[in-house]
């Protein structure tokens, strides 16, 4: 296709719809953080999410076709709910000991990950580009975690975020393999309907089924269902069909930045100077992935 007046105008619209959702992703751990301060367990926040965001990505999926039950949905249900729920669990838990930005900092750890399990598993090599990728990252979560002026950050919230960012990368192909017969309102419908069971019988098994959420918490939620999981998915969906997974990746990079910029404008916490430099070092690490990858198929991968 000619790279003409059209083209690039689509292609800026879409990059803005990428921006959009990476803000809207980036303020997961900020309104996880305005509800558990408020006094409300983070499962009820959880299951409030997850439901409220089932409703509304079901109404989505009806009004794109699908309109039953779908035995590929019901994997997803199970398996994708599970990991979800796991993966949104412990890194939230996180943020119990460290700040909004580190955590997803650390979070953005799994591009690297992912390298591994892959030539673990003799799907792509490691090769010398990815190397020093994975050095790259590791070193910006040293330049967080080990430096002495970020000797006050709690081991336990950097094994939680680091152990979130390791899941999701085992999640990513797995997502892959069982979505390809859905549309993608069905695939998150089937995940946020997974995640809102596992979150509920944890709620049930935990305290019953009561609920005390104030009004900040229920404000959290909408904000985390609306913002954080609908619209920000739609939105990367649509800039995703444009741009392609490449440079969508590339711009979905920013979203650390802007949690780390939310989490100091709106909870006060500190920006440090080693939190963004070792913030940059992973940013720069993700985005050399996947470069590589386009260098290596000549096309977005």
């Amino acid at each position: 296709m000619t790279d003409g007046p059209s083209s690039r105008a689509a292609s800026g619209r879409a990059t803005l719809l990428i921006a959009l959702s990476a803000c809207g992703f980036a303020s997961i751990p900020i309104f996880v953080t305005f509800a558990t301060r408020s006094g409300a367990p983070l499962v009820e926040v959880l299951v409030g999410r997850y439901a409220l965001a089932a409703v509304m990505l079901a109404v989505l999926a009806w009004s794109t076709g699908t309109r039953r039950l779908q035995r590929d949905g019901l994997r997803v249900l199970v398996i994708i709910g599970i990991a979800q729920a796991l993966i949104a669990y412990s890194s939230l838990m996180a943020l119990n000991y460290i700040p909004a930005g580190t955590l997803s900092f650390l979070f953005y750890t799994y591009p690297a990950w992912v390298a591994i399990i892959a030539r673990l598993r003799r799907l792509e090599p490691l090769t010398r580009t990815r190397l020093i990728a994975l050095a790259m990252s590791l070193f910006g979560v040293i330049v967080m975690v080990g430096s002495p002026t970020a000797a006050a950050l709690d081991p336990r919230g950097v094994a939680l975020a680091l152990s979130s960012a390791l899941m999701y990368a085992i999640y990513i192909p797995l997502i892959g393999a069982l979505q390809r017969e859905l549309t993608p309102a069905a695939t998150a419908g089937y995940m946020a309907t997974g995640a809102t069971i596992v979150f509920l019988l944890a709620k049930m098994m935990s305290s019953g089924v009561v609920f005390n959420l104030n009004p900040i918490a229920w404000r959290s939620i909408v904000g985390l269902a609306v913002v954080s999981t609908t619209i920000s998915f739609m939105l990367f969906l649509r800039g995703l069909r444009t741009l392609g997974p490449v440079r969508t990746a590339i711009i979905s990079t920013i979203e650390p930045f802007f949690t780390a910029l939310l989490g100091a404008w709106l909870l006060g916490q500190p920006l440090t100077k080693d939190t963004l430099l070792g913030g940059v070092f992973i940013a720069a690490a993700v985005v050399l992935l996947q470069l590589k990858n386009e260098n290596q198929s000549g096309r977005p991968s």
